[in-house]
């Protein structure tokens, strides 16, 4: 079972006022003055990300001789109780990946590091501030660089549209209606010729599609100052949406679609050709390539408004610097080189997500495969459209996620009315939002 963002933030605050960092705020770095000092590195991810940041972290050490590095690794499960662990014990990593759940918990606990005190050692100026920003606290403190982006897309398999004979939507102008009826003509061409396919796999239960479908309302889960907070309304259609989906055979039924979500790449529909479309973050476009054999694209996700899609630039994950770091400056050496050595980028690719650093991602084209470019094609293109992305999840509200899709199961497997689950969602995410 994966660690829930509860459990680790629980762990953090019962050390109640971080007595070791509460008197270190985010604009300073403690101990030591920087030189010599060795950097401990954290990380999560699987065997392939491990490798390739060890090699990288070797190249690191050809050319930074004065600069020891520790690593440490850690799959998802178990990373944030780890953290919150050190951290309340006031021996948190110097230079960590950080999450957008989790930023601003940690940022604002005064954990984190300014890295615009370090800019001697870290670069980020050719970073786009669109992307930049989404690293920053509500008052413009930047605890987090952006290692790559994603963006929230839909991936479709090629192949089974084509054996479908059903051609590739225009993605500038579809709607989510014409999106249910394309994914209901694959199901219906499915059963037709014997076939274990559905058009999408699934859809109703996710955090990420709720706030793309109150982007395209004109609304936010978490609102900024001027911005319209998500209404009963709006939950209530995307509840009867997720349910129409079912109804006329666009996706299987509410059971099968918990149980393939939680199956994993390699067992699921759309990893194991059995669903044209998928919902997702668009650099996972290579790991489902992988998984299913078969060609795929990206496309931008259905609008409720033709033309309106409201694609934004999420982070993928940052890099982050401990408050509390005996040597600040070698830690931001290290995830400058880790950020814009082109070498490097050779190694680390696009793993951890498009980095949003044109020479960079320029360097990389004589090195990614198809499903890479892929993803970095996407990116790009998707620049000149993408809307200003939404705040960053605050510290209260990060198990939004979780009651969100235990409330959204009720409606879908009909327990409750859609109406009365989207006022318990709006009323939960009114008693989330951050204090002014």
């Amino acid at each position: 079972m994966m660690t829930t963002r509860r459990t680790a933030l629980a762990l953090l605050a019962a050390a109640g006022a971080l007595p070791a960092l509460a008197a270190c705020g985010p604009n300073a770095g403690s101990g030591g003055d920087g030189g010599g000092g060795a950097v401990r590195i954290y990380w999560w991810g699987g065997d392939l990300r491990n490798s390739m940041t060890n090699e990288a972290l070797d190249l690191f050490s050809q050319s930074h001789a004065d600069i020891p590095v520790s690593p440490e690794y850690s799959e998802w499960t178990g990373y944030w109780d780890k953290l919150a662990t050190q951290t309340a014990g006031g021996a948190m990593p110097d230079l960590l990946q950080m999450d957008e759940s989790y930023i601003d918990s940690y940022g604002t606990r005064s954990t984190l590091l300014d890295l615009e005190t370090v800019s001697d050692q870290l670069d980020l100026s050719a970073m786009d501030a669109a992307v930049l920003d989404t690293g920053r606290l509500a008052d413009g403190t930047l605890v987090g660089a952006p290692l790559g982006i994603g963006i929230f897309a839909v991936g479709a398999n090629t192949a089974i549209l084509e054996k479908a004979g059903i051609p590739l939507p225009d993605d500038t102008t579809w709607t989510w209606d014409e999106f249910l009826a394309l994914s209901q003509q694959v199901t219906d061409w499915a059963k037709g010729a014997g076939e274990d396919v559905y058009g999408f796999d699934f859809f109703g239960r996710g955090a990420a599609e709720l706030g793309a479908w109150a982007r395209q309302s004109g609304e936010q889960l978490f609102p900024r100052e001027g911005e319209s907070p998500l209404t009963a309304q709006t939950v209530t259609e995307f509840l009867e949406y997720s349910a129409k989906l079912v109804e006329v055979g666009a996706v299987p039924a509410v059971s099968e679609q918990v149980e393939d979500g939680a199956a994993g790449v390699e067992q699921g529909r759309f990893g194991n050709n059995r669903a044209a479309f998928h919902l997702q973050f668009h650099s996972q476009v290579q790991t489902f390539m992988a998984s299913s054999g078969s060609p795929m694209t990206l496309l931008r996700l259905p609008a409720r408004t033709s033309g309106d899609h409201q694609m934004v630039n999420k982070a993928s994950m940052y890099w982050s610097i401990s408050a509390k770091s005996a040597s600040p400056e070698n830690a931001a050496t290290l995830m400058d080189f880790l950020l814009r050595d082109l070498e490097c980028a050779k190694i680390l690719r696009l793993e951890r997500g498009v980095t949003s650093f044109p020479e960079v991602q320029d360097s990389l084209e004589s090195v990614l495969d198809e499903s890479e470019m892929i993803v970095l094609d996407f990116a790009r293109d998707m620049q000149a459209e993408v809307v200003p992305p939404p705040m960053v999840t605050p510290a209260s509200g990060v198990s939004f996620g979780d009651e969100f899709t235990r409330m959204a199961e009720e409606a879908l497997f009909g327990t409750r009315p859609a109406a009365e689950v989207a006022e318990e969602i709006v009323a939960s995410l009114e008693g989330m939002q951050p204090k002014a």
